[in-house]
């Protein structure tokens, strides 16, 4: 499999399928043609360009209705559920976030924000969404042991590095991709030392992308 970061939370992975996730970029051209796309909440930097592909979108529950008012195939689901679309597993994990579909006019009710664990081609990759810390991180290691997990550093918004330093020792993924930093100035950080902090004290190995690389799991 391989994994695209596209910028903020936008992520490609590529194997017998084409999944994006959170198809949101500051330019608005996203540069992928995905068979399924999975949104992690309700807000445009992350539910961005969802309806425009013509393909399966996966969400929390008020979202995919959202969507489905829009013409587009959503698959509902929630929290602690699992899917299979077209050979692939999804899991909806928590978040600590807020959600509110703000195309919507003046907005509606986003549901709840949310994580995926997504299983293809034997191999798990943990996307957080937007999120606080939270203990429960630690189940999702025990429980769906991913092989990549993609962790906010951002700040202000999420998690920042120290947080998502104590997550990915939770996790416990051998590989960790900072993802949802730089975007924008209220969200800048330094991926390097989050990187060379985490690396010293862990085990994990931390893989930075700059926007549109990608990397072999």
């Amino acid at each position: 499999m391989k994994l695209t970061w596209f910028g903020h939370s936008c992520v490609l992975l590529s194997g017998s399928k084409n999944v994006l996730i959170d198809p949101y970029v500051p330019s608005g051209k996203i540069d992928a043609a995905p068979d399924i796309v999975a949104v992690t909440h309700g807000h445009a930097d992350h539910m961005g360009a969802a309806s425009e592909f013509g393909v399966p979108v996966i969400a929390i529950n008020e979202v995919a209705k959202y969507l489905r008012t829009k013409g587009v195939a959503a698959e509902a689901m929630n929290i602690g559920g699992t899917i299979t679309v077209e050979g692939v597993r999804f899991t909806m994990t928590p978040a600590l976030h807020s959600s509110w579909i703000e195309e919507a006019g003046i907005g509606c009710n986003g549901g709840g924000a949310a994580g995926f664990v997504v299983r293809m081609d034997e191999k798990g990759v943990y996307h957080a969404g937007d999120t606080g810390l939270f203990t429960d991180m630690s189940l999702i290691g025990e429980l769906y042991h991913p092989d990549v997990a993609l962790l906010p550093i951002g700040g202000r918004f999420t998690m920042g590095p120290e947080e998502a330093m104590i997550g990915a020792r939770m996790i416990g993924a051998p590989l960790v991709i900072p993802i949802h930093y730089n975007t924008w100035p209220p969200i800048t950080q330094d991926p390097e030392e989050f990187k060379r902090a985490l690396e010293r004290t862990t085990d994990c190995r931390v893989r930075i992308l700059l926007p549109g690389e990608s990397t072999d799991i």
